[in-house]
């Protein structure tokens, strides 16, 4: 499956094999890895980089790269996320730490989202956020999502998280209005 989705600053695909090297050092960073499992070596990075990919094989749908259209350049990855066992259907992100603070995660969680409504046929969108991580937090916020339950993470995570979101009639009234 070959989708590909444009904001003003950002380009969201599908990974690529030549964005291993970015993986990984994205996945090396303790402070960008801090909420989302922490830290990686190459070897993890790369099952994290194929446990993506490979959804878009099995379901049709994963995360997306994130290249940012002034550079070039990939920045993370983000969008829809549903592995098995998973507590709903999440839109997450996680970006490059020189990227923070410049609404590139609400930019492109916002167009993730439209995306997975109106083509996977989502009723509602979760962000599973842990309750110390405020930046994800205001970026859920700003997506007019709250918080709606608790939630666990499956095997091997095994946490409990905040699931924030909202329904696919909330976020439509919203980005009408």
């Amino acid at each position: 499956m070959s989708v590909i989705l444009e904001t003003p600053r950002l380009i969201l695909r599908p990974p690529q094999a030549d964005e291993r090297a970015d993986w990984y050092s994205f996945s090396a960073d303790a402070e960008a890895q801090r909420y989302i499992g922490g830290a990686k070596d190459p070897v993890m990075a790369w099952r994290s980089m194929a446990l993506i990919s490979g959804g878009w094989m099995v379901n049709g749908y994963s995360m997306f790269s994130v290249i940012e259209k002034a550079t070039g350049r990939w920045i993370g990855r983000l969008g829809p996320w549903e592995p098995e066992g998973w507590p709903g259907h999440e839109v997450g992100w996680a970006l490059v730490r020189d990227t923070w603070g410049k609404g590139y995660a609400t930019e492109g969680a916002t167009a993730a989202i439209d995306w997975a409504f109106d083509n996977l046929g989502w009723d509602e969108v979760i962000h599973c956020i842990d309750p110390a991580n405020t930046p994800s937090q205001a970026v859920a916020r700003r997506l007019g999502s709250r918080i709606l339950r608790r939630g666990k993470l499956p095997e091997p995570f095994n946490l409990e998280l905040d699931l924030w979101g909202q329904s696919r009639a909330e976020w439509r009234a919203r980005r009408q209005g």
